[in-house]
């Protein structure tokens, strides 16, 4: 008894500190599975209105029935008794015996997200045109794609690639015919974050490896 009371207060500080870095967002709550009648000892950041002392869930009553009851359930729908969506996620702990003594659980509203992603997928929306506008000149868009397509094969970024790749890389450009586009040293500099006096320096130096 005396090492479940030690599991459960360590279970309530790491409730605790999951609840202080998920606010304002995610209930935390610690469930005293031995005490089924009574099972809710702790909620942080009250989100479902739930008071301390409530009976064990369904899944906590699962977990009482059999050890076997899977110890990590995640991100599955849930809902508060006010309809609010929720995403839970629920942790068993178990004790030196196999048996459930507690469970930790995380009930995230899903309201504000869902909001968001509705606004986000209305303001991002758009609409076909009579035809198709470029606003700048179709080969700066394909300088970018190719600097980033010859980082990728490397697997590292535009701006991290190293000086040999980079000098490589503006041969490969001029080899393609690329850096005859109006402006294309300004992009690839900008897009490799170098200067344009750099970006030059390796066009010119013609056996870069």
């Amino acid at each position: 008894m005396q090492d479940d009371n030690t599991l459960l207060r360590q279970l309530d500080n790491i409730a605790k500190g999951v609840s202080a870095t998920l606010s304002p967002f995610c209930e935390v709550v610690v469930h005293d599975l031995t005490h089924p009648d009574h099972a809710i000892l702790a909620i942080h950041n009250n989100l479902s209105g739930r008071t301390v002392g409530q009976p064990a869930t369904e899944m906590g009553l699962a977990r009482i029935a059999s050890a076997e009851f899977p110890q990590i359930v995640a991100n599955y729908a849930n809902q508060f008794a006010d309809g609010r969506p929720v995403k839970s996620t629920s942790i068993g702990i178990k004790d030196a015996n196999g048996e459930y003594v507690a469970a930790l659980c995380l009930n995230v509203d899903m309201t504000l997200f869902r909001g968001m992603q509705s606004a986000l997928s209305q303001f991002t929306a758009v609409a076909s045109a009579p035809l198709v506008e470029h606003l700048e000149p179709a080969g700066l868009e394909a300088i970018r794609r190719y600097i980033d397509r010859y980082a990728a094969t490397r697997a590292t970024t535009a701006r991290a690639l190293s000086v040999d790749d980079r000098k490589a890389l503006i041969q490969a450009l001029g080899q393609e015919g690329l850096l005859e586009v109006r402006k294309s040293m300004d992009t690839v500099a900008q897009h490799l974050g170098i200067s344009r006096a750099t970006a030059y320096l390796y066009a010119r130096q013609k056996n870069a490896v």
